[in-house]
């Protein structure tokens, strides 16, 4: 994975981590075209985030190796 990767890979936690989101409002914003850029694919590869079930549909939750992600970058405390 190359450093621009893990840096976006690093702003989908966080931005997941600010409060679980709508599954359809991830893909709408991290989804890209690009092959090179897998955002989304390589977060939910490595275990940083999850789909689960709730009443208002799936949302998006980080996991603890998210959280242990961030926690390594500073990103929480």
């Amino acid at each position: 994975m190359t450093e621009t990767t893990d840096a976006l890979v690093l702003d989908l936690v966080e931005w997941v981590a600010r409060e679980p989101r709508p599954y359809a409002e991830v893909l709408e914003v991290w989804r890209t075209s690009c092959p090179r850029l897998t955002i989304w694919e390589d977060a939910v590869d490595r275990g940083y985030v999850a789909r689960r079930p709730s009443v208002e549909g799936m949302r998006v939750t980080v996991t603890e190796t998210g959280e242990t992600f961030l926690r390594a970058h500073g990103r929480i405390h």
